[in-house]
């Protein structure tokens, strides 16, 4: 029987490999220097997991993130190299992640499989796992996006007393990340195929999280701002991650009392256009909750193409 060891990841000896198995593993490149800054900023929160033979050969790895809004609650990758499953490198791995799991008093896992991977479903499914939701990619080809037809709705929404700004133009003010948080956070909560959690545990979080991070971009921060009352009324937001020659449309989200109205098309319509004409780039991805219908039907609209996805499992070790 081989023989496997276990040990922490060591970022200058393992994090190379780590990073090229993160990228097949969410289907989207992530850079040796990226994890390992990522690493040193949220370590406090991580706990990753190494198996190798006996000579040191790396065979796959675990990971581990706690939550920072649930307690308890934990999101997860595991990998195996394809050519080392079915060798019991998955079981160690996924044993001793619950062990560790169990002596931090985790009360929930959930974890993230492709939906192009069977194998990994039914590994999961054979630990108790169960679906929650699932989510997908959609890319779009800039060079094949006409915007112009879309300068109809945001000219009479101008008219109507909409005006169409960016967190850059509004100064980045802590007013304004104030605002913009709210809008966020509730339209999240309320978005289809959601389950009304919170995604920060306050503003300061958000702030910290996004606003003072490397990939926040003010300008791509489009929002819509009814000139009446005040309200922010619907936001889209775009930023291009260090060394990716294509953009990621983050969120799109409209103040429940402004659906119908399209508002979405509009602010949407904007943020492309900065990723084209500032970020340069020739595409944009993004990602959708199945459930999230509406979204998806304006990502169709606008010429995006569905990509293979993923499936939100959970289990409970209580």
């Amino acid at each position: 029987m081989k023989t496997i060891n276990l040990r922490p990841g060591i970022p200058e000896r393992d994090f190379r490999q780590l990073s090229a198995w993160f990228s097949s593993l969410e289907d989207d490149p992530t850079t040796e220097d990226g994890l390992k800054e990522y690493y040193e900023k949220q370590k406090e929160r991580i706990i990753q997991v190494v198996a190798e033979d006996q000579r040191g050969e790396l065979l796959g790895f675990y990971w581990s993130t706690r939550s920072n809004l649930e307690a308890g609650q934990v999101y997860f990758d595991l990998f195996v190299k394809p050519d080392q499953r079915q060798q019991g490198a998955g079981r160690q791995l996924y044993d001793d992640w619950v062990r560790a799991a169990i002596e931090a008093q985790v009360k929930t896992l959930r974890v993230n499989i492709r939906d192009t991977c069977p194998e990994c479903l039914a590994f999961a499914e054979r630990r108790g796992f169960s679906e929650l939701w699932r989510s997908f990619s959609m890319t779009l080809n800039l060079d094949d996006f006409d915007g112009q037809p879309y300068d109809e709705i945001i000219n009479r929404l101008k008219r109507e007393g909409f005006k169409f700004t960016s967190m850059e133009e509004l100064g980045n003010t802590e007013d304004a990340q104030r605002k913009l948080y709210i809008l966020n956070e509730t339209t999240g909560m309320e978005a289809l195929g959601t389950n009304g959690a919170p995604t920060w545990a306050s503003f300061e979080d958000f702030q910290k999280n996004v606003c003072q991070t490397d990939w926040y971009k003010p300008g791509g921060q489009m929002v819509v701002i009814e000139s009446a009352t005040g309200i922010w009324s619907a936001m889209s937001a775009v930023t291009r991650m260090k060394e990716k020659d294509y953009a990621n449309t983050l969120y799109t989200g409209v103040d429940k009392r402004y659906r119908g109205r399209k508002l979405a098309q509009a602010a949407k319509v904007m943020a492309l256009r900065y990723a084209r004409d500032v970020l340069k780039v020739s595409s944009v991805h993004t990602n959708c909750n199945s459930k999230n219908l509406p979204i998806i039907a304006i990502n169709r609209k606008f010429g995006y193409i569905q990509m293979p996805g993923f499936i939100l499992m959970k289990k409970d070790l209580e």
